[in-house]
């Protein structure tokens, strides 16, 4: 008996230590990632942090002070407290390309949609910016695909839903982070609220273009296996989407609200059995999980879509004056 109540008590002292070590690495990071003021700054704060928690574990765990959890506890009050005022905003000094949030007015079958963009890329920060109003008819509505573009390994890429309509136009909409002008990604700030969420509406030649074209990306499209209706409230899901954000911003998270999760969810919307998995996070993965569900076109096995299906090349070889959608499916019929 007495074994065992030392055995439970190391159990608990261990799950305690590892409890106030994840809590304190957690508020470091937010503290790193979102507290006001310049990276030293923050880092000065996030350092103050992770002092005062070994501090605390010390005295808690080493010399069983008893003022120690008291201030652990309420440390982390404060800071769960100034984490919740956290708010996410659409009035920030946004980089050009995500300068403007979409929106739509649909009457009947017509969708007008606001602040379609369509750059002209020489590079990354050479660029003519354009944002357009343009009309689309649901009734037109002929198919959508899948559009990945691998920047970080097979396992990872980015991932974007195509729609097309019967006179050969496209419009792309792109889940991404809202970086403020002079900032870069980073996949753990994407924990700790450091972006907020952005939808972007485009046509092909810009946002496929400047990712193979200019980013060096490797990028593939995948045609879905989808009815005109589940098509057509496919792409109403994202008209409200982009509404909805346009009326109340939202943070983007690098795992619950990425590029591929919110397809999920809007596609869950049209096909309620659809599985939550694991190649959902892993994007690269994405093809294979759409050929388990029976939503990747099955004239081809996964490997060979990706062999027709891959137009990075195709891409790098259009000029000004080519159909830029028609190139990159040159021989995907």
């Amino acid at each position: 008996m007495k074994r065992r109540r030392m055995w439970v008590r190391g159990a608990a002292g261990m799950l305690a230590a590892i409890l106030l070590f994840v809590s304190g690495a957690w508020g470091a990071l937010a503290l790193a990632f979102r507290f006001p003021g310049p990276r030293p700054l923050r880092f000065m704060v996030a350092g103050a942090w992770s002092l005062g928690c070994l501090v605390a574990w010390i005295a808690w765990l080493g010399w069983r002070s008893s003022w120690a959890p008291l201030a652990f506890v309420a440390a982390h009050v404060v800071l769960l407290g100034w984490w919740a005022s956290l708010r996410p905003r659409n009035d920030r000094a946004w980089a050009d390309d995500v300068a403007r949030l979409p929106s739509a007015e649909v009457t009947g079958s017509r969708v007008l949609m606001h602040d379609v963009r369509h750059f002209q890329w020489r590079t990354d920060d050479d660029y003519d910016a354009h944002w357009e109003t343009r009309e689309y008819d649901l009734d037109r509505l002929v198919g959508a695909d899948a559009i990945l573009s691998y920047w970080s390994g097979e396992a990872i890429a980015h991932a974007m839903l195509s729609f097309g309509f019967d006179d050969g136009e496209h419009l792309v909409f792109s889940v991404e982070i809202r970086r403020k002008r002079g900032e870069a990604f980073s996949e753990i700030g994407g924990f700790f609220r450091q972006f907020e969420l952005v939808l972007v509406a485009a046509d092909e030649r810009d946002i496929v273009r400047v990712r193979t074209n200019v980013r060096g990306e490797d990028a593939y499209i995948f045609p879905l296996r989808i009815t005109p209706e589940a098509t057509r409230s496919l792409f109403l899901s994202y008209v409200d989407a982009a509404n909805g954000l346009a009326r109340s911003p939202r943070f983007y998270n690098t795992v619950t609200s990425n590029c591929t999760t919110i397809v999920y969810r809007m596609a869950k919307r049209i096909d309620g059995g659809l599985p939550f998995d694991l190649r959902l996070l892993l994007t690269g993965y994405l093809p294979e999980y759409l050929a388990d569900n029976g939503a990747l076109d099955p004239r081809h096995s996964v490997d060979e879509w990706r062999r027709v299906g891959r137009i990075t090349d195709r891409a790098k070889a259009t000029g000004p004056a080519d159909d830029f959608s028609a190139e990159i499916r040159r021989g995907m019929a």
